[in-house]
């Protein structure tokens, strides 16, 4: 029996989820919010957490709520490398596309509790966008703080910069990014899932 610790911060989807995965006679599916996720974790002692890679603050290289012994796999939405990219860092192990069929899913569940590799073909393309993201980490910092609302003097004092350093990052951002401007970098960069 493999037992599966379900995370979404939407409570329909999570139960939905879990639910689906729960009519397999060898898997047992629990369903949690990011906030429970730790203390369901310590008590079910999931072998695979499965996390949606959109959902804000999900899937980091700090780790994420499955605990040791788990292996994380990673719902994706295509054409977001960003969010493939920053679930490499936390060292997923599967990578299931959100259209996939419930099979493929449940396929993908078994191979990460063997501790195999699985990466749908969907997200191949994905992936070689990830590896070509222009950003540093860096500038990702002061973008994150720009896409919450921060103003130069705010990023610069939150990053220990000055402020004509946060804007010399503003600008490669937007040459590297082929923003316009500000706005137009974040929109960018939220669309390919960098921030």
């Amino acid at each position: 029996m493999i037992r599966v610790l379900v995370v979404h911060e939407t409570r329909l989807v999570r139960s939905g989820l879990a639910a689906l995965l729960q009519d397999e006679e060898e898997i047992d599916a629990i369903a949690a919010c990011w906030t429970s996720a730790p203390g369901k974790a310590a008590s079910f002692r999931p072998q695979v957490c499965v996390v949606d890679g959109d959902c804000a603050g999900s899937v980091q290289a700090a780790g994420y709520p499955g605990g040791p012994g788990c292996e994380l796999l990673v719902l994706a939405s295509a054409c977001r490398p960003g969010t493939l990219r920053r679930a490499v860092a936390a060292k997923a192990r599967g990578f299931v596309d959100k259209d996939a069929p419930p099979a493929r899913l449940r396929h993908a569940i078994n191979l990460v509790a063997k501790g195999q590799r699985y990466v749908d073909h969907t997200l191949t393309l994905d992936f070689l966008q990830a590896a070509d993201m222009p950003l540093t980490a860096r500038e990702l910092s002061v973008l994150q703080l720009a896409a919450g609302g921060a103003s130069v003097p705010e990023i610069a004092r939150e990053l220990h910069l000055s402020s004509g350093t946060v804007r010399n990052y503003m600008a490669a951002i937007n040459r590297k990014t082929g923003a316009r401007n500000r706005v137009d970098a974040i929109r960018i960069s939220q669309g390919a899932g960098w921030v």
